[in-house]
């Protein structure tokens, strides 16, 4: 990472709060909702995706072994999801990783925030990707996988299908289930390209994903019990606003 303003520290230290609380509330969006914020202090994908990988890995597996064992009852994962999932996405998430390896940084960080502004759209709606259809399902999966490869952000494509073949309150773990085989996946290929890890910076970021991580269990509870339409309507014009300020400064270089 480079030598950046104290200021700058302290911003990227909060989205990592920011960045624990949503992967833990929700099940999804640890990236997609914090990504296209750490593009603005640092234009670099290639620094935050390996930071932002090995919290999923460590906090996800964790989430899904503190439920596991607070229901003895029945597993807290839909594994036949998983398996069906990674074999649609298998040969895009292939191709995906490949190209945010190969294609320069400006291209990914662009290609980033014009996906991020169709989600922020869709939630400001409230109308988030929806499909009843088999082959449309298989679609938005599979594209799913491809956008994982590129940036970690493929939640929105995948999370409707997932929560239309099972009960809610299994989806979080079998969303943290997937994402840990997809992300240890992505980061076996970093590893084996040289891409920079970024370890010396988890010592001070991963205690600030560990704040967030804590909250975001709490508001796991509270956001099974009610609705968060609102919650995402806000949190869509925020990031409709950033991705086009995003883009707005790719284009202005």
């Amino acid at each position: 990472m480079a030598e950046l303003a104290l200021w700058q520290y302290l911003l990227i230290a909060l989205l990592f709060i920011w960045g624990g609380f949503v992967r833990s509330g929700l099940g999804f969006g640890g990236a997609v909702l914090t990504l296209p914020f750490l593009l603005l202090i640092l234009d670099q994908p290639l620094v935050f995706l390996p930071i932002i990988g090995v919290h999923l890995l460590l906090f996800s597996s964790l989430t899904v072994w503190q439920s596991h064992h607070a229901d003895h009852s029945e597993t807290t994962v839909n594994w036949p999801f998983v398996r069906w999932a990674l074999i649609v996405m298998a040969i895009p998430k292939a191709i995906g990783v490949l190209g945010v390896i190969t294609l320069p940084g400006a291209l990914i960080s662009g290609f980033i925030f014009s996906i991020v502004s169709l989600y922020a759209v869709s939630y400001i709606l409230n109308r988030p990707i929806r499909s009843n259809n088999k082959m449309v399902d298989t679609g938005l999966v599979a594209l799913g996988g491809y956008v994982s490869g590129t940036s970690l952000i493929a939640a929105p494509l995948v999370v409707p299908v997932a929560a239309s073949r099972m009960p809610r309150e299994h989806l979080r773990d079998t969303l943290f289930a997937l994402w840990f085989i997809l992300v240890l996946v992505k980061l076996i290929a970093f590893v084996a390209a040289g891409v920079d890890m970024q370890w010396i910076h988890h010592l001070w970021l991963l205690p600030c994903a560990a704040i967030g991580h804590v909250l975001g269990l709490k508001f796991h509870d509270y956001a099974l019990q009610r609705d968060t339409a609102l919650f995402f309507r806000v949190l869509g014009a925020g990031l409709l606003v950033v991705s086009l300020v995003g883009l707005g400064r790719l284009f202005a270089g």
